[in-house]
């Protein structure tokens, strides 16, 4: 019996913000790779996780969600997520079966009209609705452009979810092992750690911090007590951002620790030792220098 030849391949997941593109990811990868938060726009780089079996590798790009931008952060966002269908060997454009077709998913699907790649539609959380409200759905998108595939899904139940990525084993070409098959993300730790705590931010403040946060790990080194000590800082655009997340008596930045840290330490296998502080500093998402020192490099993307 001849042996099959490994496949693998780019794919890029987008679409606009709060359709489930990070608990896709996440599904796929099988661990907690992308922060996901009831929040719009919680992904801001190109979160690139990796899933290898016998037979093919595939890595995909998350994008963050779509929207017209407000600031320079937000222009940069927008760029990384058009930048992410060049050199892919396919789409995947998630769209929220909960919520009626809007002008952020038509801007999406406007982007993707011109690739010349594979372009399957993900209708995801169907979960949240009845079988006979899917197929009007289906023919809503199915007007809006010829896709190659249709796969209706459930990223946190996993219905479905085998089959798109059969689907996608499909459409990539013969090639070469690009990761460690033990490896699921293409970020360092630093970037990922940081995520992970402004994850927490944004889950335990709600309302009052918008996205004007950024966290900054300064350190990552492993202490006389064997444990990996972490420091990093919250940056914060005002002063009263700053009491919030401090909290009475210390006592959010304490929760956002714990939770934070028990996070951490499943992704990195070990026992850490988290310290967190805030720092102030004033519009530093127009401030492309500013942009610069948080990660946000375009030419990492």
């Amino acid at each position: 019996m001849e042996n099959k030849k490994f496949k693998s391949g780019f794919i890029t997941i987008i679409g606009r913000p709060n359709v489930g593109k990070s608990t896709l990811l996440n599904r796929f990868v099988g661990q907690k790779v992308a922060i996901m938060s009831d929040k719009a726009q919680t992904t801001r780089n190109r979160i690139q996780g990796v899933v290898t079996d016998e037979e093919s590798q595939i890595v995909f790009i998350d994008t963050p969600g779509v929207h017209k931008p407000k600031h320079a952060l937000g222009d940069f966002m927008l760029n990384a997520a058009y930048s992410a269908l060049k050199g892919v060997d396919g789409i995947l454009v998630v769209v929220n079966a909960s919520e009626k077709i809007g002008p952020g998913d038509r801007l999406v699907i406007e982007r993707v009209k011109q690739a010349n790649i594979p372009v399957f539609l993900v209708i995801n959380k169907i979960d949240l609705v009845t079988p006979d409200e899917l197929l009007p759905i289906i023919d809503t998108y199915r007007q809006e452009h010829d896709f190659d595939e249709i796969y209706p899904i459930s990223a946190t139940e996993g219905n479905n979810v085998d089959a798109l990525i059969q689907g996608i084993k499909e459409i990539i070409p013969e090639g070469p092992q690009y990761y460690p098959a033990d490896q699921v993300m293409d970020h360092p730790e630093y970037f990922i750690v940081a995520e992970f705590i402004r994850e927490k931010i944004l889950e335990l403040t709600r309302e009052e911090i918008p996205h004007s946060v950024a966290v900054q790990v300064e350190s990552m080194r492993r202490n006389e007590d064997d444990k990996i000590e972490i420091q990093a800082a919250i940056i914060v655009e005002r002063s009263s951002q700053k009491g919030i997340i401090i909290g009475a008596q210390g006592s959010m930045i304490k929760k956002i620790g714990q939770r934070a840290r028990r996070d951490i330490e499943i992704l990195l296998g070990d026992k850490v030792y988290l310290d967190l502080w805030v720092k102030v500093q004033k519009n530093w998402r127009d401030r492309r220098t500013q942009l610069n020192d948080f990660g946000y490099r375009p030419d990492n993307y």
